[in-house]
This record gives C-alpha cells, sequence and structure tokens, in this order.
C-alpha cells in the first residue's frame, strides 16, 4: 500500500462528500465550530482503545481522527485558509525544527536532556509569536474547549514558567486540606455555595498531579477504570447471593467492595 496514494484517496472523498450540489448534505452543513466537538470525540476514542489495549480498534479510531483532520483542512481550503499539504508542512517543519539533536548538530543523548531542549525550542517559538500578538499575558494560548482538567493542568504549567508556583508537593497538599475545610465550612452555611468550592478543591488536586508529573487526566481514567472493575465486581458477588445493588445495603456492598480489593 502506498501510503500518498491512500491520503490523495481519502482527500478525493473528502472533496466530493463537500462538492454542493452533488455532496452529502450533512458534511456541506458543518462548519469548524459543529465538527470540533466530533474532532474531541475522536481524540477520546483513540485514548480509550489504547488504554483497551486494542489495536484493532486503535487502528479504526486512528482512521476516524484522520479524518477529523482531513474535514478541517477542506474547510479551511474552501475558505482559501490553508489546505491539508500546508498542514503536512507546518508539523513537518516543526518535528525538524524541534529535533535539532536528530535533524541538525545538537547533542542530546539522554530523554532528559531531549526534555529541556525541546522546552527551549518551544520557548523561543513562544517568545517570536508574541512579538506579533496583540493580546499579552502568562496565560495567553490556552485553549477554551479543553477538557477542564487538562486546561487546568496547563494554566499551572504556565504560571509556574513566571513563578507563580509552589517548589513542594507538601504545599499543594495543604492547599488541598484547605480547600476540603473550605467545602465542609460551606456545607454547614450554605450548601449550595459548596460546589465552587469542589471546583477550587479540583484545581489544587490537578496541582498536585503536576508536582508528582503525572497527567490528571490519565490518572482520572485509570480511577474511573478501577470503580468500574470494583463495582462490576459488586454486582456480581451481589448477583451469586441473587441480589441487585438496589437491594443490597451500602454497607454490605462496602464489604464486598473490601473483598474485592484483598483479591486484587
Amino acid at each position: 500500500m502506498t501510503p500518498s496514494r491512500e491520503i490523495g484517496r481519502l482527500l478525493d472523498i473528502m472533496a466530493a462528500l463537500r462538492t454542493p450540489g452533488s455532496g452529502c448534505p450533512w458534511d456541506l452543513a458543518q462548519n469548524f465550530s459543529t465538527i470540533a466537538p466530533y474532532t474531541l470525540e475522536e481524540a477520546y476514542e483513540v485514548a480509550d482503545a489504547i488504554a483497551r489495549g486494542d489495536l484493532a480498534d486503535l487502528k479504526e479510531e486512528l482512521g476516524d481522527l484522520l479524518l477529523q483532520v482531513v474535514f478541517h483542512a477542506r474547510m479551511a481550503q474552501e475558505q482559501g485558509a490553508f489546505d491539508f499539504g500546508d498542514v503536512v508542512k507546518a508539523i513537518t517543519e516543526k518535528l525538524i525544527r524541534r529535533h535539532p539533536h536528530v535533524f541538525g548538530d545538537e547533542l542530546s543523548p539522554t530523554p532528559q536532556a531531549v526534555e529541556g531542549l525541546w522546552e527551549r525550542i518551544k520557548a523561543e517559538e513562544k517568545a517570536a509569536r508574541k512579538e506579533s500578538a496583540v493580546e499579552q499575558g502568562a496565560l495567553v494560548g490556552v485553549p477554551v474547549a479543553l477538557p477542564a482538567l487538562t486546561r487546568a493542568l496547563k494554566l499551572q504549567a504556565k504560571a509556574s514558567e513566571v513563578g507563580f508556583d509552589w517548589n513542594d508537593p507538601r504545599a499543594v497538599l495543604r492547599k488541598i486540606r484547605e480547600e476540603a475545610d473550605e467545602i465542609e465550612a460551606e456545607l454547614d452555611r450554605a450548601p449550595s455555595a459548596a460546589a465552587a468550592e469542589v471546583g477550587d478543591l479540583l484545581f489544587a488536586a490537578v496541582n498536585l498531579a503536576r508536582h508528582l508529573r503525572a497527567d490528571p487526566e490519565a490518572v482520572l481514567r485509570q480511577t474511573n477504570q478501577k470503580f468500574e472493575r470494583r463495582f462490576t465486581a459488586i454486582e456480581r458477588a451481589l448477583a451469586a447471593r441473587g441480589k441487585a445493588p438496589q437491594d443490597a445495603t451500602l454497607a454490605e456492598m462496602d464489604g464486598l467492595g473490601d473483598e474485592g480489593k484483598a483479591g486484587e
């Protein structure tokens, strides 16, 4: 299979779908904003296939994600902004620029050195963009549409670059305890106000994950999987007793959950 030939066919199919009069009415009705949610959804489905270790599904989901890139590029081409070739050229140039240790004379023999080099080059690119940017500020450039946990992580990382950060994860942990105390206080005074405090607690938890060099989206995804696995085990144990979860007490389900954890 020749990749360039297959990519060309995919581009031709998208062009046909977007051709007025003979194309697909649904595809023709779309724009960047209406397609964006599908792009996010496909990215999550790629991550899900990876988490499940399902390579056959990963192949399909990567194709769906590629379709999103082709779709956006086609709409941009119709507006005379850029086309798929420009997208490929931009990422190709970026990869070469950010890997001078592979395509140039820079020496970075360890993963840590490469990471430092990558950050230095990104900082140089950011500085170059700022010269022509109208809006300034340390937090500029973090997309609003990112998942909340990921956006919190990126906002905190940018603030850290200008010195707004703790140096010790234990300090962040104290902040988490402080936020939990504030939730408890609001529950006593005004329960309806506690939700905002929960947001502060989540933001602090993301900060702790960052200090531990963990991706909050990834660790929460792992916890979700763990919860699903353990709750399913509780359901099975109850079924063996002739019960459904709604027929059991919380204490009984907690006990079965503890048994399941001990057996893992």
